[in-house]
């Protein structure tokens, strides 16, 4: 039986490729580790202003930082970069893929006094998924090298607000090791916080390594409801930023005041020193109950009695009953 002769040479190549050793195993310690940590949080609650100041405090210390914005609004990387808007990679990646280009590293990552930086981004409101925007965003700069790269600290800004896949991708696919959580002193905050410390315990019992390194009060009144979430769910409180008028002032204006020297590097200092050290735990998930029992009753009503509606109350009082449709059988 004769055989194409391209055939024959695909075979042979085959063959050939398959009678290759597979390189040994790495049995050497790593020369470099890297800390990839999922930052979560409702919208507005300060996340974006938290990560910024300690991504530059990090950098500022001596670590080699990549701050990447994982949230729609795109807004990670504004107060790192003064108020300027940071090209994202889904949008770069449409433009450059209609004029035939490739996406290169300095089309989507800044830097600033030592601090990496990009946006992901998100679709244009009421056109597509956000989440799928996130999966599809991650998978570019895995292209990009991704694992390959070298820094000491990977923070990413994650929307804690919506529970769909993709804003859950760094704890179910275990693309982190740890999660800090940036709440305050009010109920949907911890509302989102406790959803968070959910999914993790979830994906914890299926087999997950990802776990909840402590929480980050912003805006701290003092009044005490985040510290008791904290220690009810058996996270730790990293740090508390009050709720001081020189910091929204500053912040306002899209000034970094986590910097060595001004008043409030020492937070800062500190906060980068627990983010480094605090290990993944298994948090404890509240229930509805429990996550309102940390308020007073008048604040939350948990004072208010469900009551039943009746159909009256529905079609009026002149509704008349109708006959059931249920069937029904005698006994044999």
């Amino acid at each position: 039986m004769n055989v194409h002769p391209k055939l024959s040479a695909m075979t042979d190549n085959l063959r050939a490729e398959a009678a290759i050793e597979p390189d040994a195993p790495v049995t050497a310690p790593p020369t470099k580790t890297t800390q990839i940590i999922a930052i979560y949080g409702k919208g507005g609650i300060g996340k974006s202003f938290t990560l910024a100041n300690l991504s530059y405090m990090m950098a500022q210390l001596g670590k080699k930082v990549l701050l990447i914005g994982c949230d729609p609004k795109s807004d990670t990387t504004s107060l790192l970069f003064g108020g300027r808007a940071c090209p994202t990679i889904l949008e770069t990646s449409s433009k450059k893929k209609l004029a035939g280009d490739e996406v290169s590293i300095g089309d989507v990552c800044f830097k600033r006094d030592g601090v990496f930086a990009m946006e992901l981004g998100g679709p244009e409101v009421g056109r597509g998924c956000g989440g799928r925007g996130i999966i599809h965003g991650f998978e570019l700069i895995e292209k990009l090298g991704f694992h390959d790269w070298g820094f000491d600290y990977v923070l990413l800004d994650f929307l804690g607000d919506v529970v769909c896949g993709g804003f859950g991708l760094p704890i179910a696919r275990d693309m982190c090791q740890k999660v800090i959580i940036v709440g305050s002193n009010d109920l949907q905050s911890l509302y989102v916080a406790n959803n968070v410390c959910s999914a993790v315990e979830y994906f914890r019992k299926l087999g997950g390594n990802v776990g909840v390194a402590g929480i980050v009060v912003n805006k701290d009144d003092g009044t005490g409801e985040a510290a008791a979430f904290a220690q009810a769910a058996g996270i730790p409180v990293l740090s508390s930023i009050p709720a001081d008028d020189d910091i929204r002032r500053k912040s306002a204006s899209y000034q970094i005041i986590g910097r060595p020297g001004t008043p409030w590097a020492p937070l800062f200092e500190e906060l980068a020193a627990r983010v480094a050290d605090a290990p993944p735990q298994q948090p404890r998930t509240l229930t509805h109950d429990g996550l309102l029992s940390l308020f007073k009753s008048s604040d939350v009503g948990r004072d208010v009695v469900l009551e039943k509606a009746t159909i009256e109350d529905m079609c009026g009082p002149q509704v008349k009953a109708k006959p059931s449709l249920e069937v029904i059988y005698d006994n044999v």
